[in-house]
C-alpha cells in the first residue's frame, strides 16, 4: 500500500508538474488540432484541401479550419497567401467578389464559380497556401481561444481543447454564440463552491470551483447553444444542432478521465464510436509557437 500511495503520489507531482506551464503545445496541441479534425472532416488529417458548401448561411467552408467566405476568415486566409505570392495567384481574379462577400457577411457563392477548383488545387500541395491557413487557424482561432482559457485559469488539456474546438465552430469573440459569451455564461453560474476530483481549483466570482465541474457547465451551456443557437446566421439549416457529437465526445474524454492529452486520447468518432487519437509530430519543435505567436525554443 506504501509503494501504491508512492506511485500515485508521483503520478500526482506529474500532473502538477505539467500544470505549470499550462498552455497546449507539443503533442499537446497536436492532439487538440487533431480531434477538432475528426469533427470537422472524421479523421484527424489537416484538410488544407478540404471545400464545400454545407448550405448553413456561410458560404463557402473550406481549409483545415473551415474557413467561410461569408465570414471573412476565408479572405483573410487569401489574403494572408497573396502575401506570400506577391498577389499573383489562383485567387487573384476573384479578390474583388470575395472582399465584397467578407465585408457583407453574405453566403452569396455568385461570382467565385470555380474558388473549390482553385482551393483544393493548391491546398494539396502548394505550401505557402498551406502555411497561410496555418497562420491564419492560429491567429484566429488557437490564440484566441488560449487567451480566453487563461482568462478562467484553465490548466488541463481537456478544457483547453475544448475551448480551442468552440472557438472554431462558434467563433471566438462575443456575440451571442460566441465563445467569449459562452465562457461568460458558464463562470456566472457558480455562485458557491463547488469541489471535484481534477487537480486544479478555479477562482470564479470569489468561489472555488473544480476544473472538471467547470468544463461539464460549458459542455451543458455550449450543447444548448448548438441545439438552439441565437444569432440567426448560425441557424442555417439546423445544421449546428447536428454537431452535438462534438460536445459528447468531450463529455466521453472527461469519463475517461484523460484531462491531459499525452501521446494519445479516446474520443468519440461523429458516429458515436470510440476512437484513438495520436500526436503524430504533426507540429515539429523548431515550428512550435506560444499563445503571442513567439517560436518556443
Amino acid at each position: 500500500m506504501a509503494n501504491a500511495r508512492r506511485v500515485l503520489g508521483l503520478a500526482v507531482a506529474a500532473v502538477l508538474l505539467t500544470l505549470a506551464s499550462a498552455k497546449l503545445c507539443g503533442c499537446s496541441k497536436d492532439i487538440a488540432l487533431r480531434i477538432t479534425n475528426v469533427y470537422e472532416n472524421s479523421d484527424t488529417q489537416f484538410h488544407y484541401d478540404y471545400c464545400e458548401d454545407l448550405k448553413d448561411g456561410r458560404g463557402i467552408t473550406a481549409g483545415i479550419a473551415g474557413f467561410c467566405t461569408g465570414t471573412a476568415d476565408a479572405w483573410e486566409v487569401i489574403q494572408e497567401y497573396h502575401k506570400l505570392t506577391g498577389g499573383n495567384d489562383g485567387f487573384s481574379p476573384m479578390d474583388g467578389t470575395l472582399a465584397k462577400l467578407a465585408a457583407s457577411g453574405s453566403e452569396s457563392t455568385a461570382g467565385i464559380s470555380s474558388y473549390c477548383d482553385v482551393w483544393k488545387k493548391l491546398g494539396a500541395s502548394d505550401k505557402k497556401f498551406q502555411q497561410a491557413q496555418d497562420t491564419l487557424r492560429d491567429k484566429l482561432y488557437y490564440f484566441p481561444s488560449q487567451a480566453s482559457a487563461d482568462s478562467v485559469g484553465l490548466k488541463l488539456d481537456i478544457s483547453r481543447g475544448m475551448l480551442y474546438d468552440t472557438g472554431i465552430e462558434h467563433g471566438t469573440g462575443n456575440d451571442l454564440d460566441g465563445l467569449l459569451t459562452l465562457v461568460a455564461e458558464t463562470s456566472k453560474s457558480f455562485t458557491s463552491d463547488q469541489s471535484g476530483k481534477s487537480p486544479n481549483t478555479l477562482n470564479i466570482n470569489g468561489h472555488k470551483v473544480d476544473e472538471i465541474v467547470w468544463l461539464k457547465k460549458f459542455i451543458e451551456i455550449r450543447t444548448a447553444d448548438l441545439t438552439n443557437p441565437k444569432e440567426k446566421d448560425n441557424q442555417g439549416g439546423n445544421y449546428w444542432a447536428q454537431t452535438t457529437y462534438r460536445t459528447k465526445s468531450y463529455s466521453y474524454i472527461i469519463d475517461q478521465g484523460q484531462f491531459m492529452f499525452g501521446s494519445s486520447v479516446k474520443i468519440l468518432d461523429n458516429d458515436g464510436n470510440p476512437m484513438t487519437v495520436k500526436c503524430e509530430a504533426g507540429i515539429k519543435p523548431k515550428r512550435r509557437r506560444d499563445m503571442d505567436g513567439t517560436p518556443i525554443k
